[in-house]
C-alpha cells in the first residue's frame, strides 16, 4: 500500500512549529557564518552577471547589444523618458514620441518602475550606462532573491540554494531575454511575492499586515515589469491548485491574505490598467502571431547558442535571439525528471513539477511546431487563443515561469541529498552541477555603434527647437531601425519625436500595431536612405513637406553623418529646404511650413 505525497516540513510547517522563538545559542553563533555565505553568493551572482555584460561595459555609449540593436534603443529612451518625472513632468500617455499622437506608455513595455528608480543613475552618467547596468542587475538580483528565499526562507542548504538561485538567473531564457527585453528579465520582486504567500501558507497571525505587503509588491511589479507579473500570476495559480489537491492545506490565513492584496493592488492599479486598455492610444489585441512566437518541441531538449556548449543550427527554432526561452537541455531535464520520481511524496515538487509541464505545453503555442516544421496537431494555448489578455501573451515565453519551478526541483534534490542521506550526498550535488554545465552563459556578443551626435549631448540642439518641440531626425526612426531615438535619450527626451518604435491603435480598425503609419516626406526620406537615388523632386513633394511639418509641429530637420547615403539624404533636404547649417557634427535644416 503506497502513502500519499506529503508536505515538506521545512516549507509547510504549522504555525507552532514555526512560532517565533529564541533561538539556540549555537544557531545565534551560525548567524554570522550564514551572513558570510550569503554576501559571498551574492558577489559571486554579481560577478557573474558583470561578465556576462562586460563588452558594453568598455564604450555604454558606443557599444550595444548586437543580437538586439533595436530593442535597446527602445529601451534607452522609455529609461530615459523617465527622468522627466526628475523634473515635475511625466506621463502615462506622452507626445514625446510619435509625435502629435503620442503613445500610451502602459500599452508598451516601458520600464516606468526601473526608469523612475535609477533615474538618478541616468542622469548622472547617461541613460546608456543605465541600460548596461540593468541588463546585469536584473539577472543578479533575481538569483540573489531566488537563493534567499530557498536558503533563508525554505531552510535550503546552502549549496543547494546557490544552484537554484544560479540556474533563475542565468537560466538560458533569461540570458536571452537580456538582449534588449529589461522588463522580462526583471524577476527580483517575484521572490519577495513568494516569500509573503509562503508566510501566508505558514503562520496564520499578521495576515493583514503580510496580505497589504503582497498587495504592494504586485503593484510595484507591474510598473516594473507587467509581463513578469501576469507569469508570476498564471504559475502560483496553477501551483497552488495542485498543491491544495495534493496536501490539502488550511487555506483560510492564504485566501484572507489574497484577499487582502487583491482589495489592495485592484485600487491602486485601477486607473493604470483602465489607462492601459481604454485610455488615449490604447489598442486592441496583440501585434505579435501566436504561431511565429511558439516554442519547438525539439528546443527543450537543445543546448542555446547562447550558452558555451551550444551551436548556431539551433537558431532556425525560435523566432530571434532574445526568445531561447525553453532551451534547457535533455541533461537538465532527465534530472529534473529523475529528481521527481525519487521526491514524489513531496507535495511542493509534485506540485512544482506538473505546474512546468502545464506551462511548457503552453509554451508550444496554438499548434506543435517539430524542427522548425509547423505540425497540424493543435497544442493546449489554442484553447486560450483569443482570450483578453491571453490575446497579447508570447507562448513562448510560459517557459520562462518554468525556470524558478525548475530551479526549485533542482535545488530541493540537492538539499535533501546532502541533509538526509549518506550515500547521495556528493553525488547527487555532481550529477546536478553536470546537467547545468552546457547552459552555462557565454558573454552576450555586442557590436560597435555610433554615439549620439555632439548637436545634442552638448546642447547645440536648443538653438534651433523649443524645449518639447519636434525634431525630425533624417530619416525618420520607425520600427525597422528606431536608432535615432537615442538622440532624444541622449537629452533626457527634452524633445519630441515623429514615427519611432512603439505599439499604438494603427492596426485595422485601431487594433494594435508596431509604429505608425509614415506620412509622405518620411516615406521619401527613407526611400532615398535605402536606394541611395536622387529623387525627382516636384511640386507635389513640397507641399506634402509642408503639410508634414504642420502635421508634426517640426521645428528642425537634423542629418548625421554616419547615416547611410548621407550625401544623397543631404542633396534632398538641400533642395527642399535650402541649404543646411552645419552645427557640431550635423546638418539641420530650420523647419519651414
Amino acid at each position: 500500500m503506497t502513502s500519499a505525497p506529503r508536505t515538506d516540513e521545512a516549507e509547510m510547517a504549522p504555525p507552532a512549529a514555526t512560532a517565533s522563538t529564541a533561538p539556540p545559542l549555537r544557531d545565534r553563533r551560525a548567524w554570522p557564518m550564514a551572513g558570510l555565505a550569503d554576501t559571498g553568493v551574492g558577489l559571486l551572482f554579481a560577478l557573474a552577471a558583470a561578465l556576462l555584460t562586460h563588452g558594453l561595459w568598455a564604450d555604454p555609449a558606443r557599444r550595444t547589444l548586437a543580437l538586439n540593436p533595436n530593442d535597446q534603443a527602445l529601451d534607452e529612451w522609455f529609461l530615459a523618458y523617465a527622468t522627466r518625472a526628475y523634473r515635475g513632468d511625466f506621463s502615462l500617455v506622452t507626445g514625446m514620441l510619435n509625435a502629435p499622437d503620442g503613445v500610451n506608455l502602459l500599452a508598451n513595455a516601458s520600464l516606468i518602475g526601473m526608469g523612475l528608480l535609477f533615474a538618478p543613475v541616468t542622469l548622472a552618467f547617461g541613460v546608456p550606462y543605465t541600460f548596461a547596468l540593468l541588463v546585469g542587475m536584473n539577472l543578479a538580483a533575481t538569483g540573489i532573491g531566488w537563493y534567499l528565499l530557498f536558503a533563508r526562507t525554505m531552510g535550503m542548504h546552502r549549496l543547494a540554494a546557490g544552484i537554484g538561485g544560479a540556474f533563475t538567473a542565468f537560466a538560458p531564457g533569461m540570458v536571452s531575454q537580456s538582449n534588449g527585453h529589461l522588463h522580462m528579465t526583471a524577476g527580483w520582486l517575484v521572490p519577495p511575492i513568494v516569500w509573503c504567500l509562503v508566510k501566508l501558507n505558514r503562520e496564520r497571525d499578521h495576515v493583514i499586515r503580510r496580505g497589504l505587503l503582497l498587495g504592494g509588491l504586485i503593484t510595484a511589479q507591474f510598473f516594473v515589469g507587467e509581463e513578469v507579473l501576469f507569469l508570476a500570476a498564471v504559475t502560483l495559480g496553477l501551483f497552488g491548485l495542485v498543491y491544495a489537491a495534493v496536501a490539502r492545506p488550511p487555506l483560510r490565513s492564504v485566501l484572507a491574505g489574497l484577499a487582502i492584496a487583491g482589495g489592495l493592488s485592484t485600487a491602486l492599479l485601477a486607473y493604470p490598467i483602465w489607462l492601459q486598455f481604454h485610455g488615449p492610444q490604447s489598442a486592441d489585441g496583440g501585434v505579435f502571431l501566436p504561431d511565429f512566437f511558439s516554442a519547438d518541441l525539439l528546443s527543450f531538449t537543445t543546448v542555446s547558442p547562447l550558452s558555451l556548449a551550444g551551436g548556431d543550427d539551433a537558431a532556425k527554432l525560435v523566432s530571434g535571439p532574445a526568445e531561447y526561452t525553453a532551451f534547457f537541455g535533455w541533461p537538465v531535464l532527465l534530472v529534473v525528471l529523475g529528481a521527481t520520481l525519487w521526491m514524489w511524496r513531496r507535495a511542493t515538487v509534485v506540485a512544482a513539477a506538473l505546474t512546468t509541464v502545464v506551462l511548457c505545453l503552453l509554451a508550444l503555442g496554438p499548434r506543435v511546431a517539430i524542427d522548425d516544421r509547423q505540425t497540424e496537431q493543435w497544442a493546449p494555448f489554442a484553447l486560450l487563443s483569443g482570450l483578453p489578455v491571453i490575446e497579447s501573451a508570447l507562448p513562448t515565453r510560459f517557459a520562462l515561469a518554468a525556470i524558478p519551478l525548475i530551479a526549485y526541483i533542482l535545488a530541493r534534490t540537492v538539499h535533501t541529498a546532502i541533509t538526509r542521506t549518506e550515500s547521495l550526498g556528493l553525488l547527487v550535488p555532481m550529477v546536478v552541477v553536470a546537467a547545468l554545465a552546457p547552459l552555462v552563459p557565454a558573454p552576450l556578443p555586442v557590436q560597435e555603434r555610433p554615439a549620439a551626435p555632439r548637436f545634442f549631448t552638448q546642447g547645440y540642439w536648443r538653438g534651433y527647437v523649443p524645449e518639447n518641440g519636434t525634431v525630425v531626425p533624417v530619416p525618420l526612426p520607425d520600427p525597422q531601425d528606431p536608432q535615432a531615438m537615442r538622440w532624444a535619450a541622449a537629452t533626457g527626451v527634452a524633445f519630441a519625436l515623429p514615427q519611432g518604435w512603439f505599439i499604438g491603435p494603427y492596426g485595422r480598425d485601431g487594433r494594435a500595431a508596431v509604429g505608425v503609419y509614415s506620412q509622405p516626406t518620411a516615406q521619401l526620406l527613407k526611400r532615398v536612405a535605402q536606394n541611395g537615388t536622387p529623387p525627382g523632386l516636384g511640386d507635389d513633394d513640397r507641399i506634402a513637406l509642408r503639410r508634414d511639418i504642420a502635421h508634426w509641429r517640426a521645428s528642425c530637420f537634423v542629418l548625421a553623418d554616419w547615416q547611410p547615403n548621407h550625401t544623397v539624404l543631404k542633396d534632398t533636404l538641400d533642395a527642399l529646404l535650402g541649404p543646411g547649417e552645419r552645427v557640431a557634427d550635423v546638418w539641420v535644416w530650420r523647419a519651414r511650413s
